[in-house]
């Protein structure tokens, strides 16, 4: 079981199921696919346990049993997304070479290429798409004067893939592979909206429990990819901070009665803003390109006001995206009215099920 950025060869299968570890919640999504039509078959969003901690094997045996147990999954093999604190997400330039040499290269040079020394790691890398027509020689070396070539690296602790292999295993799954989170939206949206993601220049930006990412893609090439330290947790904090109230009264405010703390909600958006803004313009300062629409995902972007705050600081149109636009949906009765709400959240779920095929 290896750490796939994504699927670069043919697997036969029909259905994948995609469990995405969040920092406060856990979704998981069993897939179908059909040539190009992808079919949702069920998915669920529970509680993860041991909030703010590191999750024991005891405690991803049981959230796994119960996945089991909520889905009724045929599909056993598992593919599964972790965040930011358990894996890394990097783009770098390495030599045109074969995978399996690149891995090696990273295992014993990682400070070379990622700056700092990552003992014990496994790594996995892709070629991003500016690099795939790049040529090499019969045996798959790089051709005499090759230069070097953009590659996306994900690496994680080989304790933390041995302690999730472990997990599954117990709980009746058969571990397929590990991604880094950061690389769902990215798959997903080239499936929910293909026209845009292969045209246009556009931010991907998905707002998580503890941190938020964007992903900045150009005809289907990330070109920068970042995440900040800011998610809806601490914008509940801090509205619970500026309103005097509780955790839990904020959060019911933010999701349930926006508009009548909108003054306070802005004081705690802003810095999120200000942050997404400030690697917008790095982006289009070194790249001298303008990104024309953003679009948003995560379970605090259902909240309209977080939504406009957000595009009147970023300067830039915001839209919420749906993962499961183009998908057909053939769900259980008891998760049908559901899924209009949850979508958003299931974004980096979806595009880890995406990966797999």
């Amino acid at each position: 079981m290896g750490l796939l950025l994504k699927n670069s060869h043919a697997r036969k299968r029909d259905q994948v199921l995609a469990i995405d570890l969040g920092g406060r919640t856990t979704k998981a999504v069993q897939v179908q696919r059909r040539g190009d039509k992808y079919t949702l078959l069920n998915f669920a969003v529970l509680d993860t346990p041991d909030q703010g901690k590191a999750l024991s094997v005891s405690s991803a045996t049981e959230l796994f049993k119960e996945i089991s147990r909520l889905l009724g999954a045929r599909a056993k093999q598992v593919t599964l997304a972790l965040g930011v604190e358990a894996t890394i997400f990097r783009q770098v330039e390495m030599p045109l070479m074969p995978v399996p040499d690149m891995r090696q290269m990273l295992k014993y040079n990682a400070k070379n290429y990622l700056q700092q020394d990552l003992p014990d790691h496994v790594f996995d890398c892709s070629y991003s798409l500016a690099a795939r027509g790049a040529k090499t020689t019969e045996g798959g070396k790089p051709a005499p004067g090759a230069p070097k070539q953009k590659v996306m690296v994900g690496a994680a602790k080989r304790k933390t893939i041995e302690e999730f292999n472990t997990a599954m295993k117990t709980a009746g799954f058969l571990p397929d592979q590990i991604v880094p989170g950061l690389i769902g939206p990215a798959n997903a949206f080239e499936v929910a909206e293909p026209d845009i993601y292969a045209k246009e220049l556009v931010a991907l930006v998905d707002l998580g429990f503890t941190n938020t990412s964007i992903t900045i893609l150009d005809g289907g090439e990330i070109l920068l990819n970042r995440v900040v330290a800011i998610g809806g947790d601490q914008l509940t904090q801090a509205l619970a901070e500026t309103l005097g109230t509780s955790y839990q009264e904020a959060e019911s405010i933010k999701v349930g009665m926006p508009g009548e703390v909108q003054q306070n909600l802005e004081q705690v958006v802003h810095p999120l803003g200000r942050e997404l803004r400030a690697s917008i313009d790095f982006f289009e300062h070194q790249q001298d390109k303008t990104v024309g629409r953003i679009f948003l995902s995560g379970g605090a972007v259902r909240n309209e006001l977080i939504v406009q705050i957000l595009q009147n600081e970023l300067m830039v149109p915001c839209e919420l995206w749906m993962p499961t636009k183009t998908m057909q949906l053939t769900l259980p009765p008891e998760r049908a009215g559901e899924i209009e709400q949850v979508s958003s959240q299931l974004t980096v779920a979806l595009g880890a099920a995406i990966s797999a095929f």
